[in-house]
């Protein structure tokens, strides 16, 4: 894709799935599109060859590709690795798990023995007992699984080992009308022999109470069909032929399970003792209980009609039938004031209580039976010393339904996790890698939603918490802890009531029966009304004790590890043990490599070429895709330490070529392929590519012999150039050094001659003036001595004077250049400057004072201003982050609309279309953020209605009424009557926008008969406030839809006054009396304001927004007071 973003790569998705190339790359994630047919060409062993060592990009995108990726990883890196499979119910993990353990078994197994087929047959055994049809998914899986394949130092595979994780238990007891229970129950009615059948009566579904509730029919291929017996077919399934899928055949999996479960070593009395149990929970769930009229303290009795599978029941389980009926209808107590040995106390069971103890015993028996699978799975792998492994997670997707109870919320929280970590790993990790290494990349934003995951699992507040503590109290109450938890969580974000959903099916949930939660995927509606049930998966003692008590071996060492006497306050709950499963999961996902695979579902129907866009881009914004993307278009995805690049690649270069340090190696290599720069960045200690450059990088260097040849006189020529280049620079920066050094040894002797005669100047000053001075007369006596010579009168006394004259100034120079004495006045003119230049001195260190005063006052006022800066820019940042958090609420208000809409496209519900109200009765800061902007078209049209030749449409309405009134001009006249008239369909399309669209919905229906009884109290004064949205009527694009609150003051049955707050602009205050032609003019009865949930405040909360927002007092009118 030359383009990245979220509609180029739907696009591409898209052109791709219906081309059945299903798969893409997104970086190293991959996506898989769930095809709803087997595409047997695209798996087979010649597929498998073709990926077997090939990078990511030299092959098509593919299943195996991830999974031969891992595997060089491990090899390269020497670390475990791991394969987190995610999506939807339905989107094909399952199937991809499937195919990423045949890869790796087949490819890296061979010389193992049975061990990868052990690792194989793990699959169909796993399936039957684990997977069921749901609404979403005909092989849906109802459970977790950790995948973990071990190799040995020669990266051979040497063992497996396969952990779970919450099975969902309620299926057991009561499947959904359109779904099933898990497909063995099916499997052993349609597959398995008439004598094995009759040995455990089974007959067929309508049959069984478990499995009636749900769908009976059976998944059969016409050649399975043929083989049914009208005996083994439900009523629906003879009337509607068998459910239809490529992957499941109830007939043939029940031959594979049982030849799967051989090949592992399990023997067939073994096998019976596991049918034994399956049919044991059907038989057990027919025995239906009544009120025991004889029993005084209101207990129970079992049905007569449920003698026979009572009977059935007990026998295989190896229980005595009358001790079974008992412990099903009644309890064992003890009290404990007689110590350990206290009194027994027998308590009579009501039929609700024998029907929970009943289930109770039902889920017991099948979790520790698949528990027990699971083990005797692992210990049929063959396991020797492992060095490393790869680990293959498949765990249900995020689930939401019209009714979500304590198995989605744990499965969502387990998603939360998973999401959490990819989040960590491809996007912080990412990032901080970047920073780290000193590549310039810019930071991508994304949701963190650490803050759903505290308030799901906090030690203090967390919701688990908050259920575990419920579930020790005497009389735990599901109201209470949904009440609880409103209360320790009033104003979070991720928290809100049932009716704050946009499904209309929640809005009748009451606060104390549920709870919505803001997932990442999207808002889920929880209804808590078995969460403590499910939360508490321990037998009472009775049913303990007799199932310990078992002649069933294996049912009774099933039961052997019991913690029933340990007490309520000292259980673990079933969350607890989820939390701290997935705790253990999360540590190993950390410490391993880590590759993903994003699987997307294309279409709700569960067919082949049909792609609903908006559904499948849901799931890659989900998936964290979208922002992927983004990190790709800056982000270099793909790195190797330089040391591992040049260890990989030395063998390939001449021997003179490889003592070169590991950076200059990669970049000799770098520099000979001519590679584009923007396809790689040097970081500190790490070689960084774009994605795909790396495969392009390598598959030049491992190329044929003549193009190594090239690239090696290349990489030669780079090296010279290279070397010819750093030559020439520490050359000419050695010259410039000594050029350097010369300048500042000349300037430093120059500056010490200056200095030096300016001292001795300044010493010698008063000498050297005397002497200039005197040396001034001697040219004065040789113009006198001239002068002399031309004297005929007394010329040679003059002489001699002049010679006198000529010895003295000798006499005074050389005084002068001997003697250091100078005169007073000398002294005193030295002794002036002296001072004149101390005082000069003092000026100036005044002067440096004042400007280092100046000078920390002016860094003062900058660090003053730096702090003030700083305080800016923390609150713009603040503002940033909140505009940040709003962006995303608005996101997560985007998801809940989608997934709303989803589910009630599903379910056939219905969406609210107003927004709901929060907790405290005012609309969400993200909705009031939301405004709606007239369009350009409905602005113009507004515009030209009012050009014409007189514009009026600045005219109050008091001028247009004194003009019709006083006005002769008949074209004036004709203006203000079309004024008029357009200023009166405003006003009425205007309350037709303004009023919620319940109120125009009741003013549009068919009035209903009002009973003649009904009086209304024309005086009562009542307050309502409703929020409204004021759809884009031209455009129709929902996310600009304008919202507000509309405030309603009826007095009697009409209004009284009226007020509107919109979020970008004033309040609009309305009175009757004044504003009665913008005011709403149904009746109180006909707005239906009364009937709607919520809507009727207080007085005071409706004077407190009058009054904040300027509105007048109001004066009740006089013919309305009584």
């Amino acid at each position: 894709m030359m383009h990245l973003n979220e509609a180029t790569l739907l696009n591409n998705v898209r052109r791709r799935y219906y081309e059945n190339r299903i798969y893409s790359y997104v970086a190293n994630i991959l996506i898989a599109i769930n095809p709803y047919i087997e595409i047997a060409e695209m798996y087979t062993p010649e597929t498998i060859k073709k990926y077997q060592g090939k990078s990511l990009g030299q092959q098509p995108p593919h299943v195996f590709a991830i999974a031969d990726k891992a595997f060089r990883d491990m090899k390269v890196l020497k670390q475990s690795q791991s394969i987190i499979v995610s999506g939807e119910s339905g989107a094909g993990k399952t199937e991809s798990t499937k195919h990423l353990l045949r890869y790796l078994c087949y490819s890296y197994g061979s010389s193992a023995g049975p061990i990868e087929q052990k690792i194989l047959d793990a699959n169909p055994v796993l399936e039957s007992f684990g997977n069921a049809k749901t609404t979403r998914n005909n092989n849906s899986s109802r459970f977790g699984k950790f995948i973990e394949v071990h190799f040995n130092n020669k990266f051979q595979v040497v063992g497996g080992h396969i952990s779970h994780y919450l099975l969902e238990k309620s299926r057991i007891c009561s499947p959904s009308s359109e779904e099933r229970s898990y497909h063995v129950f099916y499997q052993l009615m349609a597959g398995a022999p008439d004598s094995l059948r009759q040995k455990l009566k089974l007959t067929q579904p309508d049959d069984f109470n478990y499995l009636k509730t749900g769908c009976t029919r059976y998944f059969a291929s016409p050649a399975s069909e043929k083989t049914l017996s009208p005996s083994q077919k439900s009523a629906a399934h003879a009337k509607q032929g068998p459910l239809k899928d490529n992957l499941v055949d109830d007939v043939q999996d029940f031959k594979t399970l049982d030849s799967a479960l051989s090949r592992m070593g399990i023997s067939d009395a073994d096998k019976m003792q596991i049918y034994t149990m399956v049919a044991a929970v059907l038989h057990l769930g027919n025995v239906e209980f009544e009120d025991d009229p004889e029993d005084t303290r209101g207990g129970c009795r079992a049905k007569q009609s449920g003698e026979s599978s009572l009977a059935i029941a007990s026998t295989l389980l190896g229980i005595d039938a009358s001790e079974l009926k008992q412990a099903l209808t009644s309890r064992v107590m003890q009290s404990s004031r007689g110590g350990v040995k206290g009194t027994v106390i027998m308590v009579p069971l009501k039929v609700y209580e024998a029907v929970n103890a009943r289930d109770a015993l039902a889920k017991a028996i099948y979790s520790k039976l698949f528990d027990y699978i699971v083990n005797r799975i692992n210990e049929s792998i063959p396991f020797q010393a492992s060095s490393y492994y790869i680990g293959v997670l498949d765990i249900a997707g995020f689930e939401f339904f019209t009714i979500n109870s304590f198995e989605q919320f744990c499965i969502n929280y387990c998603n939360e996790k998973l999401q959490q970590f990819f989040n960590e790993t491809i996007l912080k990790f990412e990032q901080e890698v970047y920073k780290r290494e000193g590549l310039n990349v810019p930071e991508i934003t994304y949701a963190d939603n650490q803050d759903c995951i505290d308030m799901i699992e906090g030690k203090t507040n967390g919701i688990f918490t908050i259920l575990d503590e419920e579930s020790k109290l005497p009389k735990p109450l599901y109201t209470h802890f949904t009440s609880e938890l409103h209360t320790k969580w009033p104003n979070h974000f991720r928290l809100a009531l049932p009716r704050s959903s946009r499904l209309k099916a929640h809005r009748s949930i009451r606060d104390d029966e549920g709870f919505l939660v803001r997932h990442f995927a999207g808002a889920v509606c929880y209804q808590t009304k078995q969460f403590i049930e499910k939360n508490n998966d321990a037998l009472h003692a009775s049913l303990e004790g007799i199932v310990q008590e078992s002649s069933n071996k294996l049912i009774q060492s099933l039961f052997s590890t019991s913690n029933t006497l340990k007490g309520k306050l000292s259980f673990i709950s079933v969350g607890n043990k989820f939390k701290t499963q997935l705790a253990e999961l999360m540590e190993k996902l950390r410490q391993n490599g880590t590759n993903f695979i994003r699987c997307i579902k294309p279409n709700t129907r569960m067919v082949h070429q049909q792609f609903d866009g908006a559904l499948s881009l849901m799931q890659l914004k989900c998936s964290g895709m979208t922002v992927v993307l983004e990190l790709m278009e800056h982000g270099y995805p793909i790195r190797a330490p330089f040391r591992e690049l040049y260890s990989m690649y030395q063998s390939y270069l001449p021997p003179k070529m490889q003592n070169l340090s590991p950076r200059l190696f990669c970049e000799a290599i770098l520099g000979s392929l001519k590679l584009h720069e923007k396809d790689y960045k040097f970081g500190i200690t790490r070689l960084f590519f774009r994605p795909g450059k790396y495969t392009e990088f390598d598959k030049l260097i491992k190329s044929d012999p003549e193009n190594l040849k090239e690239m090696i006189k290349n990489l030669s020529a780079w090296l010279v150039r290279s070397r010819w280049w750093k030559a020439q620079f520490t050359t000419l920066s050695t010259i410039k050094l000594k050029n350097k050094i010369r300048y500042r040894r000349e300037a430093l002797i120059i500056i010490q001659k200056t200095v030096r005669g300016h001292l001795v100047k300044k010493k010698h000053r008063p000498r050297i003036q005397g002497s200039v001075k005197i040396k001034g007369l001697n040219s004065r006596v040789k113009q006198m001595e001239s002068i002399v010579t031309q004297l005929k009168k007394e010329k040679e006394s003059s002489m001699k004077e002049i010679t006198s004259l000529n010895t003295d100034i000798n006499k005074a120079l050389e005084r002068i250049r001997k003697e250091d004495n100078i005169s007073a006045k000398r002294k005193e003119e030295e002794e002036r400057r002296k001072r004149e230049e101390e005082e000069d001195r003092r000026k100036k260190a005044e002067m440096e004072a004042r400007r280092k005063k100046e000078e920390e006052e002016r860094r003062k006022q900058e660090e003053a201003d730096r702090k003030a800066a700083l305080e800016l820019q923390k609150q713009k940042e603040k503002e940033a982050e909140e505009e940040r958090k709003l962006e995303q609420h608005l996101e997560q208000e985007r998801q809940d609309h989608e997934l709303a809409l989803r589910l009630a496209q599903e379910s056939n519900g219905q969406l609210e279309e107003s927004p709901p109200l929060s907790r405290n009765g005012t609309i969400d800061g993200v909705r009031q953020s939301q405004k709606l902007v007239r369009s350009e078209a409905v602005k113009n049209q507004h515009a030209a209605m009012s050009k014409g030749k007189y514009d009026l449409s600045r005219w109050k309405y008091s001028e247009l009424r004194d003009t019709i009134n006083t006005s002769c001009d008949i074209d004036l006249l004709e203006a203000c009557r079309h004024e008029f008239h357009r200023r009166l369909k405003r006003t009425t399309m205007e309350e037709n926008e303004r009023a919620p669209r319940s109120i125009m919905d009741a003013a549009k229906a068919p009035k209903l008969q009002q009973k003649q009884a009904v009086l209304h109290d024309e005086n009562a004064q009542r307050y309502f406030r409703i929020p409204f949205v004021r759809p884009q009527t031209l455009t129709g694009n929902n996310e600009q839809n304008k919202r507000g609150w509309w405030f309603a003051h009826f007095d009697g049955q009409y209004v009284a006054r009226q007020m509107e707050l919109h979020p970008d602009k004033p309040a609009i205050l309305l009175v009757a009396g004044k504003d009665d032609m913008q005011m709403c003019e149904l009746s109180l009865d006909e707005t239906g304001l009364t009937r709607k949930r919520g809507a009727e405040i207080l007085e005071k909360e409706f004077n407190k927004e009058w009054d904040s927002h300027g509105g007048p007092p109001y004066v009740r009118p006089a013919d309305r007071k009584q």
